[in-house]
């Protein structure tokens, strides 16, 4: 494109909001991944969420699904760290809008087809598509914040926070854009939503998430948001903001193999993480932590584990999965991970894998259980894996 820089440029991450079960606040975010693992059943929601003080007034709040409200709740924590949209200073046309759900507003459609079932037709909401539509998270934050860059929502099942964050930083690196507004939510534990993956086995009989555990049954629903300010570094440099990290790059693939199950061995993953690096500049030996996708299920675990271990080698890097905590939130894992990352960053702790307490025999990763630990922060790896065979994994440093 005219204008386009020759290379790519660097991209900083200057603000970071969450809304998730553990903590309303990317600092009660962290307190919770260093508690106790949840052992609530089927799904670990946010408890008494009151999404008024996110919207002008109530009527406006009860016209957006959960998906949305947290996302808008994610979103104004992001940009207040980030100094707001004018302090960013980057033209409209030049901020973009780059985010991630994997089911969108499953809760409003659900609510909604009982009305119609129980009332009839003229009874269903005339807010019915709008609150459902995957696409309403990110167009709420595009039109509240005027961001009139490009706009776009991507919902690869559970790798689409990953494929967000790195997409929105590639706008960058092109030259396309010089900000972006960027992460995921999701809410899609409706007793249907849950029915249909408990009835596929996908969801633990236990009722806990206990990632490359041997007594790992199934993953546990969980929901949330977490949104990232993006923006090319020199335009955050020369404005003094606070620069959180960096995204290095990422990589996307597809395994080709079966529409719920991982390729055996990890192929595909083996495949992404690799692309990860020589998109970064990086080799596996300069990676300090990996945030896994571990889910608790028997297969994605397993290959994953197998994945790790062909990429950086037995025991040769530490590896977390924050989902005994938050539950697998779906398209906004992702987000939620990179924002987990981001904050072990800040804080100099790799945080616990909850609920497990060994890795599975066979497993050879160093699996960061029981304690946090600290690390001297260095290029870390968040991984997702979707169903669809869907692989993403993006790169994330400390500033510097």
């Amino acid at each position: 494109m005219p204008g386009a820089p020759a290379g790519p440029r660097r991209v900083a991450v200057t603000g970071l909001g969450v809304a998730a079960p553990c903590g309303l606040g990317a600092q009660n975010f962290w307190t919770g991944l260093l508690g106790e693992g949840a052992t609530s059943g089927r799904s670990i929601e946010i408890a008494d969420w009151d999404p008024t003080p996110y919207f002008e007034n109530p009527k406006h709040a009860r016209r957006a699904d959960r998906v949305e409200q947290f996302s808008l709740a994610a979103a104004g924590e992001a940009f207040d760290q980030a100094g707001g949209v004018d302090a960013i200073g980057v033209d409209a046309g030049r901020f973009g809008t780059i985010f991630a759900t994997g089911v969108g507003g499953l809760h409003t459609l659900e609510e909604q087809i009982q009305v119609r079932l129980e009332k009839g037709e003229r009874r269903v909401s005339p807010f019915l598509v709008p609150m459902m539509m995957t696409n309403a998270a990110g167009a709420a934050i595009s039109m509240r914040y005027g961001l009139k860059g490009p706009n776009e929502t991507i919902t690869t099942a559970c790798a689409a926070g990953s494929h967000a964050i790195n997409y929105a930083a590639r706008l960058i690196k092109w030259g396309v854009v010089d900000a972006v507004a960027t992460g995921g939510s999701e809410s899609a534990g409706t007793i249907t939503g849950l029915a249909g993956f408990g009835n596929m086995t996908a969801l633990s009989n236990l009722g806990i998430s206990q990632p490359f555990s041997a007594e790992r049954d199934g993953f546990v629903m969980g929901e949330g948001a977490a949104v990232l300010i993006l923006e090319e570094w020199s335009v955050a440099e020369a404005r003094g903001a606070t620069i959180l990290g960096e995204i290095l790059g990422g990589a996307s693939n597809a395994d080709a193999h079966h529409i719920t199950a991982p390729s055996p061995g990890g192929v595909g993953a083996i495949e992404c993480m690799r692309a990860a690096f020589a998109e970064s500049g990086i080799d596996a030996a300069d990676i300090k932590q990996v945030n896994a996708h571990g889910t608790s299920t028997p297969l994605n675990d397993a290959a994953e584990a197998d994945a790790i271990t062909e990429v950086f080698g037995p025991h040769a890097v530490p590896v977390v999965s924050t989902k005994g905590v938050t539950g697998h939130a779906l398209g906004a894992a992702g987000a939620l991970e990179a924002a987990a990352l981001l904050l072990s960053i800040e804080h100099e702790l790799i945080p616990p894998t909850a609920n497990t307490t060994a890795a599975d025999d066979g497993m050879d990763i160093d699996l960061v259980i029981g304690e946090p630990r600290p690390w001297t922060p260095g290029p870390a790896i968040s991984n997702n894996f979707g169903f669809g065979g869907h692989n993403g994994s993006v790169v994330i440093a400390p500033a510097s």
